[in-house]
């Protein structure tokens, strides 16, 4: 096993300390050269063991704030869905307000294909046919609305221009009712003369 360097240290201060240097100085050079050249091996290793862990900190903080960001956005998304779920459920829609046939009435009237079991257990799609036939119903009531407006314009028209022929037939009788009238009295006029005449004594 190589030694750490606190050993190479100390036995480079051992070679320093030691009084029989003077006898052997070659030797102790080499000695002192081969320890500082382990001491630098030792220092390269460190640093590029820094190095690596310095790197291997950084992508684990670069990982973790990646992590992070992730859970922050999905807060974000889980408080914005929430949100708009709670706009959706307090949603006052407009068809809260239309009158609808009865559950029964639709029952009784609607088509078999809007009022299956299938339907009838699913209180959305319940609701969206309820609401489709009574546009449906709606329509066909306007259309016979219309229909009826229609019929009543044209009876009124009709009953208008009967008005105006009687009206005018009335004006004809009023005039005939007149002009009999003048030719009875002329008639009269004349009668009474010759009656009046028949009835003086000889």
């Amino acid at each position: 096993m190589p030694p750490s360097p606190d050993e190479v240290i100390d036995r480079l201060r051992d070679l320093v300390n030691t009084n029989h240097h003077e006898h052997d100085m070659p030797a102790m050079h080499i000695r002192a050269m081969a320890l500082i050249g382990r001491l630098k091996s030792l220092n390269r290793a460190a640093n590029t063991a820094t190095r690596l862990h310095k790197d291997a900190t950084a992508e684990a903080r670069q990982d973790m704030d990646q992590s992070h960001l992730g859970l922050q956005n999905l807060l974000y998304e889980k408080r914005h869905l929430e949100r708009e779920i709670e706009k959706c459920r307090q949603f006052a829609s407009i068809y809260q307000d239309i009158p609808l046939y009865t559950l029964e009435d639709f029952k009784r009237l609607a088509p078999e294909a809007a009022q299956t079991e299938d339907v009838l257990s699913d209180e959305h799609q319940l609701m969206l046919n309820r609401l489709s036939f009574e546009l449906a119903e709606r329509q066909r009531l306007e259309l016979k609305k219309k229909e009826l407006l229609q019929c009543k314009e044209d009876l009124l028209k009709e009953t208008k221009a009967k008005s105006s022929t009687m009206e005018n037939v009335k004006s004809q009788i009023d005039m005939l009712m007149k002009t009999a009238s003048e030719i009875q009295r002329k008639v009269d006029e004349l009668v009474l003369p010759f009656s009046t005449e028949a009835t003086i004594p000889d």
